[in-house]
C-alpha cells in the first residue's frame, strides 16, 4: 500500500515535509510503521502542490524511480513553496505498471487526489462496473490503469453531474458506490483518500470486508503552527489524532473541521 501526505495552512517549502521531519515521506517509503500489505514503496512517487495565491491549477511532479533515488527532488523542494500539498509514495498492486501515469497524486483541473488502498482483484473485479457509470469526460480524464484512477474518475463524475455538490458529498457518494460495487460483486476494497482543490483537505478512512489502513492528522504543532497536515503514518513524535474508521473528514482555510462524515459499512 502507498503512504499518503496532506498539507494545508502556511506556505512552506517542500522538504520540511517530504525530507526533514524524523519520519519523513522518504523514510516511510523505505521504512514505513503501519503498512497493512507491502513492504516498502519504492514504485515511483509523486508531489503535488498549488500556487501561493491558488488562483492557477495545481502543479505536480512525478518520477516511477523511488522518492530516495531522485536526484533533482532535494533540489526543486528547497525552492518550491506551499500552502496546499499533497504527496504519495507508491507501493504498486501486482499487475499494475510502475509507470508516470499511475503516480500519484492525481489531477484534473483545480483538482489533486492521492488515495492508499487497493480494491482486490480490480482488473478482474470493478475494472468495468467502475467505467460503466462515467460520463464521457470522467472517463477520458483517466491516462493510467489504477484503480486508484478510476476512484478518482468516480468523484469527477459525481462533481460534473450535481453542479451543486460540495466536494465532501462527492466524496461520501463516490466511497457509497464503491461500497454497493463492492457488495454486489464479493470484492473488497480499502480507500483512504486525501482531495483537494487547494482551499481545503477532504480526507477519508474506509475500507469494506478488509481492515482498514491507519490515516493521522495533527494541527497547530509548535513545529508547523498555523496549519493541518493529514498522513498515513505520524511523520514526529506529537498529538497526531487518528481519524474514526469509515469516516471523513474535511479542514478548510481557518483550519478548523469543516465537516464530519460517518460512512455505514
Amino acid at each position: 500500500m502507498c503512504r499518503i501526505l496532506g498539507y494545508l495552512g502556511s506556505p512552506l517549502l517542500l522538504d520540511y515535509l517530504v525530507s526533514k521531519p524524523e519520519h519523513s515521506l522518504i523514510v516511510q517509503s523505505y521504512q514505513p510503521r503501519e503498512m497493512t500489505s507491502g513492504v516498502v514503496n519504492a514504485d515511483g512517487f509523486g508531489i503535488g502542490w498549488y500556487h501561493a495565491q491558488r488562483d492557477t491549477e495545481p502543479f505536480t511532479y512525478k518520477n516511477t524511480l523511488p522518492i530516495w533515488s531522485d536526484i533533482n527532488l532535494p533540489s526543486l523542494s528547497r525552492y518550491v513553496e506551499s500552502g496546499c500539498v499533497l504527496a504519495n509514495v507508491r507501493s504498486a498492486t501486482g499487475g499494475q505498471a510502475v509507470d508516470l501515469s499511475n503516480c500519484q497524486p492525481f489531477r484534473y483541473k483545480d483538482l489533486l487526489l492521492t488515495h492508499n488502498g487497493a480494491i482486490k482483484n480490480f482488473r478482474k473485479t470493478l475494472y468495468r462496473p467502475i467505467r460503466s457509470l462515467l460520463n464521457d469526460e470522467a472517463y477520458q480524464a483517466i491516462e493510467g490503469i489504477t484503480d486508484s484512477e478510476n476512484i478518482f474518475a468516480l468523484l469527477i463524475n459525481q462533481l460534473m453531474t450535481h453542479s451543486d455538490i460540495t466536494l465532501e458529498k462527492a466524496l461520501y457518494n463516490t466511497l457509497e458506490i464503491l461500497k454497493e460495487l463492492a457488495s454486489l460483486h464479493q470484492v473488497s476494497f480499502s480507500a483512504n483518500i486525501i482531495v483537494s482543490d487547494g482551499h481545503r483537505l477532504v480526507c477519508s478512512r474506509f475500507a469494506h470486508n478488509v481492515p482498514v489502513p491507519s490515516l493521522y492528522w495533527l494541527r497547530d504543532d509548535p513545529t508547523f503552527p498555523e496549519a493541518v497536515i493529514v498522513a498515513s503514518e505520524p511523520l514526529f513524535a506529537s498529538n497526531w489524532i487518528s481519524f474514526p474508521e469509515n469516516s471523513i473528514i474535511s479542514f478548510g482555510e481557518d483550519l478548523d473541521i469543516n465537516e464530519q462524515l460517518t460512512i455505514n459499512n
